[in-house]
């Protein structure tokens, strides 16, 4: 059930967003029309899913610590494989959409902070010539991520299991740089931001960061406002669910919130 925050944060972003008919900028207008609005056609997709719809089947019960804010549904650590399923997982629309980013922008090293279940991992490393890190902190998630990754025989996804606070410091320190960066591990305001600043050190120009669940609360809407206005920042998507980053000068200081 959403929260009366989240209901007026997506009627905010209802009567803000736009279709490609306001953009002026062709960049954005590019990216509207070629990744926002593209059908997906991809035969990859079909083996993801259906492992998808059986973890909203499993039963199994996983003993998870969680390191970050935690669920905002489920408050036990005793945890159903489909409730983290049903409550957890990026949706397939969002999946696709990143993975349509990765191809369109030909993005290499891609890094996930919150491994979950492993779905949207998979959609991530969709393109075998990327290389995809994810870092999870729970190990029966972990554990549960790797042998999904082990049946659809993902082969370009290292799982780096611990707290990232820990794990994300010592990684960055052997990194030469990240070309698309997925945030979805800690929804509070002072470590997404802390997280952000690690990646700052490996961005490029043409990187890209997603920031998952921006307005989930109001620290999340806090962390995605400040993000939104870093002087590395040059240009700042809000789909809702999700907010995109891009870090090319010649962007000029965009901001919009797009319909999707």
């Amino acid at each position: 059930m959403p929260t009366l925050f989240q209901c007026k944060t997506y009627l905010s972003y209802w009567l803000d967003q736009v279709t490609e008919h306001s953009l002026h900028s062709p960049f954005l207008f590019d990216f509207y029309k070629n990744v926002l609005h593209t059908e997906d056609n991809n035969s990859y997709y079909h083996p993801i899913e259906e492992r998808r719809k059986a973890y909203l089947l499993n039963e199994t019960t996983l003993t998870i610590q969680d390191l970050g804010a935690g669920s905002a549904v489920l408050k036990t650590s005793q945890r159903k494989i489909n409730a983290i399923a049903r409550t957890s997982l990026s949706p397939e629309k969002y999946s696709k959409l990143y993975a349509r980013i990765i191809a369109y922008f030909k993005c290499r090293t891609i890094l996930e902070l919150g491994t979950s279940l492993g779905i949207n991992t998979l959609y991530l490393a969709a393109k075998k010539d990327t290389t995809v890190t994810t870092f999870e902190g729970a190990a029966s998630i972990v554990k549960t991520a790797r042998d999904t990754f082990q049946l659809l025989q993902a082969t370009n996804i290292r799982v780096i299991e611990g707290d990232i606070n820990y794990t994300l410091h010592s990684y960055l320190g052997n990194c030469t740089g990240i070309d698309f960066a997925f945030l979805d591990a800690n929804h509070r305001y002072e470590p997404t931001v802390k997280y952000f600043g690690m990646l700052l050190q490996k961005l490029h120009a043409n990187s890209i960061v997603v920031l998952d669940d921006i307005h989930y609360s109001p620290d999340m809407e806090k962390a995605w406002r400040q993000l939104q206005q870093h002087p590395l920042v040059y240009a700042s998507v809000d789909l809702y669910r999700c907010g995109l980053l891009f870090f090319d000068p010649s962007l000029n200081k965009q901001h919009v919130v797009l319909q999707f």
